[in-house]
């Protein structure tokens, strides 16, 4: 699991961390070559000019992000054309598909941070489309079940993104709101 980190939230009520495990490859030697012997980066936040913690997603996709803090900070420099990013969400088989890190500037440059909250928005977009009609695995909290009527974009707050593997990374997210009684 990730670990929680506390910083003030908009609002003063949020909800819960999507309780996602860490990813990790399958086997041993994937684990070995792709984690343990290369040094993963540090989280990139997504904290707002006024020191909340987090942007809904949905105005991320939007290019709604004004008060994102740093928004033009350049990300992923140094990096190849792509990266995976990875969902594991409770209930849903494991997830990825890969984003550019490059804009389409001649030359191409690295993306900015405002650039990485929209194409993760997209993923988790896609994510919900393609997982929505699909039920839930055994034993999972009905709470965490995607697609409208249940949890969609509007709901979901994206607080940091995690280097977890040589090419992935995973987002932290949590739930805009408390679950309801």
């Amino acid at each position: 699991m990730f670990r929680d980190v506390v910083v003030r939230f908009a609002g003063g009520s949020f909800g819960p961390f999507v309780p996602q495990p860490m990813y990790k490859p399958h086997t041993n030697s994937d684990r070995k070559r792709y984690v343990e012997e290369v040094e993963l980066e540090e989280p990139i936040y997504f904290m707002t000019d006024h020191g909340e913690c987090g942007i809904l997603l949905s105005d991320a996709l939007r290019a709604r992000v004004k008060t994102l803090k740093d928004r033009d900070q350049t990300v992923f420099e140094g990096r190849g054309p792509s990266v995976s990013i990875r969902l594991e969400w409770p209930g849903y088989r494991q997830w990825s598909r890969q984003i550019p890190t490059k804009d389409f500037r001649s030359p191409p440059g690295p993306i900015t941070k405002a650039k990485l909250a929209k194409n993760v928005a997209k993923c988790v977009q896609r994510f919900i489309d393609e997982r929505k009609n699909q039920p839930l695995e055994e034993e999972t909290d009905v709470r965490w079940k995607i697609g409208h009527p249940h949890i969609t974009l509007d709901d979901i707050v994206l607080v940091s993104i995690h280097h977890v593997s040589l090419g992935s990374w995973q987002p932290h997210l949590r739930l805009r709101r408390p679950f309801e009684l």
